[in-house]
């Protein structure tokens, strides 16, 4: 059996000679997303690594650094030990086969706690790093509700194994084709929900300089929450009116194995191909048929054109929806804007009205406040009898001034 924790570091942070700092570094994955982290952790390292000839522009052969790392897959099958998936995890049943692995429900022997444990196949240097892929994504985006938790990887036999959050809901994938068979099919105030959701998780990637590049029902997630938990997430997701948190049921974006930056230039849309698809996802929740992969019908949606729903939505959403579709991808929605859209948040304006409200309400009272103790210090310092009672302080309220004249 072979294993290696990919959370490890093997960097040396001490003075060492050349060949030593050069071996230890060979035994570090380079996460694309973070590149830079890693070069100048090992520069810049308690300022020392300049006294052996800036190591940034030559190796130990006088090459670059990066044409002194070896292929990962030495990195992966470095260390021999027994399985940790079979010493750690007691497999339940196999819940999911995708295009990079399988996915497994698995109890953690220790904890006792139910987890996603996929395990992805490597074979060649390619598909070894493809696999590596959303490790790295995962690793990177760290936590968010709205984005499937990652906990821990490693490698043994030949594979890629991931310890995610186990979503108990199913994909809703799974919840569209049980709504098929009973003719059902989402309503608008539960697809907003889940359009809102989503959305704010997206939001998280976006701004992490991601792009999902997979969006579809088969990746989204759903968690229903147990009753005592129902009350405990509003403060996890950036301040904003999370009321919608209250609900029973949350919806996670997650298979980060197509993640890439947005800046790549095979990305020619950006983030807006992630809102394209999602557009897409919430017509075939609303009951669209299965959309085409190519052709006329394809091309049509590309032009525009919403699919065919079987229910009546309101002209608000129907047109955000449309919009999330449209052929300028500069025209689409963004992530950060269908957050706080008010189509999906009604209450959120008059949120903002309101929290504007309090805050000159409570402007007032410090200024009363203030007022008060200045009447106050100005009675216990005896100062009271030589002022002018009709006028005891030119700047003090009208209140305070009328309220002066009544002690006095």
């Amino acid at each position: 059996m072979r294993e290696f924790d990919l959370c490890s570091k093997h960097l040396r942070l001490t003075p060492a000679p050349l060949i030593d700092e050069m071996t230890s570094l060979s035994l570090v994955n380079i996460n694309p997303f973070t590149p830079e982290s890693y070069r100048k952790l090992y520069l810049q390292s308690k300022g020392k690594r300049k006294a052996q000839g800036d190591l940034e522009e030559t190796g130990a052969e006088g090459g670059k650094l990066e044409e002194v790392l070896p292929a990962k897959k030495s990195v992966l099958r470095e260390i021999n030990m027994a399985s940790r998936y079979e010493k750690e995890f007691l497999e339940v049943e196999k819940i999911g086969v995708g295009e990079f692995g399988t996915v497994y429900k698995c109890i953690k022997r220790l904890d006792g706690c139910v987890y996603a444990i996929k395990r992805s196949t490597f074979s060649g240097l390619s598909n070894e790093n493809l696999a590596l892929h959303e490790v790295y994504a995962h690793a990177v985006l760290g936590h968010h509700p709205h984005v499937v938790r990652y906990y821990s990887s490693w490698t043994e036999d030949d594979h890629v194994i991931i310890q995610n959050e186990y979503c108990n809901g199913g994909s809703l994938q799974v919840s569209i084709s049980e709504n098929a068979k009973s003719g059902n099919n989402f309503q608008e105030p539960k697809l907003k929900d889940i359009l809102l959701q989503i959305s704010l998780g997206l939001k998280y990637i976006h701004n992490a300089g991601m792009v999902h590049l997979d969006v579809k029902p088969s990746n989204i997630f759903i968690c229903h929450k147990m009753q005592s938990d129902s009350t405990g997430g509003p403060e996890e997701v950036e301040n904003e009116a999370d009321w919608f948190l209250s609900a029973s049921v949350i919806y996670k974006i997650g298979d980060l194995g197509h993640v890439t930056s947005i800046s790549k230039p095979k990305v020619e849309e950006e983030d807006s191909s992630d809102i394209f698809a999602w557009g897409l996802t919430i017509a075939v929740a609303s009951g669209a048929e299965s959309l085409p992969a190519n052709g006329d019908e394809w091309h049509n949606i590309r032009k525009g054109n919403f699919p065919d729903i079987p229910q009546k939505l309101s002209e608000d959403f129907y047109n955000l929806l449309k919009n999330m579709i449209h052929p300028n991808p500069e025209e689409r929605p963004s992530a950060t804007a269908l957050a706080r859209s008010q189509v999906l948040r009604p209450f959120l304006g008059k949120t903002e009205e309101l929290q504007q409200q309090l805050n000159m309400e409570k402007f007032k009272i410090a200024t009363l406040e203030r007022e008060l103790r200045e009447v106050q210090q100005a009675r216990v310092g005896g100062l009271c009898s030589d002022l002018d009672l009709e006028a005891p302080f030119p700047n003090m309220s009208p209140h305070f001034q009328q309220l002066h004249r009544h002690n006095y």
